[in-house]
């Protein structure tokens, strides 16, 4: 996987964002409907500033949008990140899987070579 200083800049942001347990959370609390932020704030058991925080992060990673209706900010999952971020798992995973392929591969031919 070859990325450029701008793509791999963005999946450090969505690593970084997926990280905290609270952040998961409102993804997937946001994936079914919008949540206000006061909303989200009421769900947590940490300030209402802490939660923006929080939903700030999430959207500079674009896995969340945020729109202002009156005086409350809606916060949504962007689904197209979420499955972007699916991918780049699903890449990750099948990078590793093959390593590991051919790590099992170098100690059968070397186990093959060993005398009894």
């Amino acid at each position: 996987m070859v990325v450029g200083v701008q793509e791999q800049r963005q999946v450090d942001r969505l690593f970084h964002s997926l990280a905290d347990a609270t952040r998961r959370d409102i993804v997937t609390r946001t994936m079914g409907r919008e949540h206000s932020v006061s909303e989200l704030a009421g769900s947590y058991p940490m300030s209402f500033a802490a939660v923006q925080k929080h939903v700030a992060v999430l959207e500079r990673a674009e896995l969340v949008t945020k729109r202002r209706q009156g005086r409350e900010q809606l916060v949504r999952a962007n689904i197209d990140a979420i499955r972007c971020m699916y991918r780049l798992l699903d890449e990750l995973e099948s990078q590793w899987l093959d390593r590991l392929d051919r790590f099992a591969h170098v100690l059968a031919d070397d186990l093959d070579r060993r005398p009894d």
